[in-house]
């Protein structure tokens, strides 16, 4: 998946006016396992109240978790759910770094301070 598109569906970051819509349920989507049969590890952030915001706002943090996502190999998929005011980040495991969603989420709340991590799934098997 391209790095400059990882929030999915129609939850992207709007390019010339593409609207937001629903996309296709998580679970037919969602990776599993790596290239390598390994699987993924994930985690949730809540943003409270951030589809009551103004869409200005809405954009501005879809582009600070953009950004924040783009920046590790690890992420292979995310989607931002407006509806539910939701995030969820699928990664790869990286032996020998335990503290990745943790580093994840800590940059995401330094750019987007209400959004706060809310569940983890951090056990690979």
């Amino acid at each position: 998946m391209a790095k400059e598109a990882l929030i999915r569906g129609g939850h992207h970051l709007p390019d010339g006016g593409a609207g937001l819509a629903p996309g296709r349920p998580l679970w037919q989507i969602v990776p599993t396992r790596d290239e390598h049969g390994r699987r993924m590890t994930d985690f949730m952030m809540l943003v409270p109240r951030l589809k009551t915001q103004p869409k200005i706002y809405v954009e501005m943090a879809m582009r600070h978790i953009q950004r924040v996502l783009s920046r590790y190999d690890e992420v292979v998929f995310a989607d931002l759910n407006l509806q539910l005011n939701l995030l969820w980040v699928s990664l790869k495991h990286r032996p020998g770094h335990p503290g990745l969603i943790l580093e994840i989420a800590g940059r995401i709340r330094l750019l987007v301070p209400e959004a706060v991590l809310v569940a983890q799934n951090p056990h690979v098997r």
